[in-house]
């Protein structure tokens, strides 16, 4: 069987201005990116968006393993047998970030035979959407420093400025610096910090903006630092929130690629999901839901974290919720939640599977309580055994749930009909009736609560005393109005990496809350999350290379 890489440069691709086609878009609602890649201009998306909307599909997962789920991957196969099925699908998928793409994770394209293309192309550099966003990020820093150089007119005080500088890459070296160090032409010496640039609230702020004006009232909202009085200091403030927009003028516009199978695919925004909200952008999935019947997208790691997100930040801007949910599990991956050691996954353990399935059943329980159908989708691999399948079918069908196999790595478009075609069938036959988990005039305190008791299970939360001072800080400000965005390990349901499959009777500690006021929630910070990731002792970086003829090799 060939790499993932090996599978992508052997595809023929198709001009993108054929994909566009597809979806009744014309050359010159196209900004070209080469052959291949393109943005959609903001006259089609004003354009269309008087348009109906299709029907939405969520994909989302357990809690990821090194065994492997596939979310991404059974997103594309999913959209790619929809359409084989007649159905005009469009997918909408996040960017991928370096800083995964270089250490452990690998790319965020799919893989086997779902991808979207050109994949090396969209996991390196792309469109430069995430060099303009460091960029914006960082430049915003520097306006922040030269104030404090030139005066400080503001009042600012340098122990309270919460504003970081973003890379794009796993860097933990960066996660505490000093800045302004080498006398008084260098600068106001002072701690500061890096976060990687999917963490930036510039990311996800461009994730959520619905146009330009949008963009720049959200980015004027952004709080950068607080006074010596404690009053907080903005970005409208600074009076620079233009010159960022300027900045991202051409990040903001949707980018359309397609998939080996030519689906039309938005790839756009690349929010962390155990750090931020996790999403495609507002525009490319409204865009797509306006030029498809079906939209098939994505939320970043377990349910926990990016579906959740997706569900009560994302839905009430995109003002569209899922007509259906798609939970991705692998029996592999089911069965390191049962115990077994990853050497150990290739060998028939129906005990551990029934054992691991518990997080697969906690995390259908939390879907199905926003009141939209589920479907459960088990991406095979080849050492699963019809037993195991069985197994795992019998479980899901006993709590009340659809259940089907897909093998879209293998087979493509082909191995996720059967999956599509339960798919389309329960949103023809089932009325999706959304709901948050949580009223928006709840307190920060009850929505924390809620998430952590309802959605992951948890009997308690601790507060940080820091976190109760903000707490009440946040409602003198009127910010405790605002979604909550909770930074948690992807790997537990709990704030404990170890704790795998459904623990039960533990608490999470917040130790912190930061205010993204701009992109409009606040994020808790669990435990001793990072917003800035380390490298691997082997980072896939080491297996990368380029040939003399400019190939890429090594990415997966």
């Amino acid at each position: 069987m060939k790499t993932d890489i090996e599978i992508s440069q052997s595809i023929d691709l198709k001009p993108i201005k054929e994909i566009a086609e597809k979806l009744g878009l014309k050359e010159n609602d196209l900004e070209l990116y080469g052959n291949y890649k393109a943005k959609i201009n903001f006259s089609k998306i004003q354009e269309v968006e008087t348009n109906q909307n299709g029907h939405l599909i969520l994909v989302t997962s357990i809690n990821p393993t090194p065994a492997g789920e596939g979310k991404s991957t059974v997103t594309i196969g999913l959209g790619d047998a929809l359409n084989a099925l007649g159905k005009k699908t469009v997918i909408a998928l996040r960017e991928p970030s370096l800083g995964p793409v270089m250490g452990i994770k690998g790319g965020a394209t799919g893989g086997g035979y779902a991808q979207v293309l050109p994949m090396e192309d969209i996991n390196l550099h792309f469109t430069g959407d995430m060099h303009a966003i460091t960029t914006a990020n960082n430049a915003l820093a520097a306006l922040l420093d030269n104030h404090i150089q030139q005066g400080n007119e503001l009042g600012i005080d340098t122990r309270r400025i919460i504003w970081k500088r973003v890379v794009d890459l796993n860097d933990r070296a960066l996660r505490h610096v000093v800045v302004g160090l080498g006398g008084p032409m260098q600068g106001v010496p002072r701690e500061d910090g890096f976060d990687i640039t999917v963490a930036s609230e510039i990311m996800a702020i461009l994730c959520l903006a619905t146009d330009i004006e949008n963009l720049k009232a959200r980015l004027s909202n952004i709080v950068i630092a607080y006074t010596y009085e404690k009053t907080p200091v903005t970005v409208g403030d600074l009076k620079v929130e233009g010159a960022l927009a300027l900045i991202l003028k051409e990040a903001i516009k949707p980018n359309l690629v397609q998939t080996i199978y030519g689906t039309p695919a938005f790839v756009h925004g690349g929010p962390f999901a155990n750090i931020a909200h996790g999403c495609n952008s507002v525009l490319a999935t409204k865009t797509a839901l306006k030029l498809g019947d079906y939209v098939v997208t994505e939320a970043g790691f377990g349910a926990d974290l990016g579906a959740e997100k997706f569900l009560d930040i994302k839905v009430p801007n995109l003002k569209k919720a899922p007509d259906a949910i798609v939970i991705v599990a692998t029996i592999r991956a089911l069965k390191m939640h049962g115990g077994v050691q990853k050497a150990q996954l290739n060998e028939e353990n129906i005990p551990a599977l029934k054992a691991g399935y518990s997080n697969l059943k906690k995390h259908i329980e939390n879907m199905q309580s926003y009141g939209i159908p589920v479907v459960v989708a088990i991406n095979e691999f080849v050492t699963d055994t019809k037993a195991e399948i069985a197994e795992l079918s019998a479980l899901c069908e006993a709590q009340g749930v659809i259940v089907e196999t897909a093998s879209v790595w293998e087979h493509g478009a082909e191995g996720g009909k059967a999956l599509a075609e339960t798919v389309a069938k329960v949103i023809e036959e089932e009325d999706a009736n959304y709901h948050s988990i949580y009223p928006i005039g709840a307190s920060l305190e009850e929505k924390i609560r809620t998430i952590v008791t309802k959605i992951y299970g948890g009997s308690d939360v601790s507060f940080s005393q820091k976190a109760i001072n903000q707490m009440k800080t946040f409602e003198d400000y009127g910010w405790d109005r605002l979604p909550v965005c909770m930074a948690k390990t992807q790997y537990s349901l709990s704030d404990n990496p170890k704790a795998l499959g459904a623990p039960t009777d533990f608490t999470v500690t917040i130790r912190e809350l930061v205010p993204k006021v701009g992109a409009g929630f606040i994020v808790a910070l669990t435990s001793d999350v990072m917003t800035m990731p380390g490298l691997p002792k082997q980072p896939a970086a080491l297996n990368m290379d380029v040939l003399a003829d400019g190939t890429a090799v090594g990415l997966f």
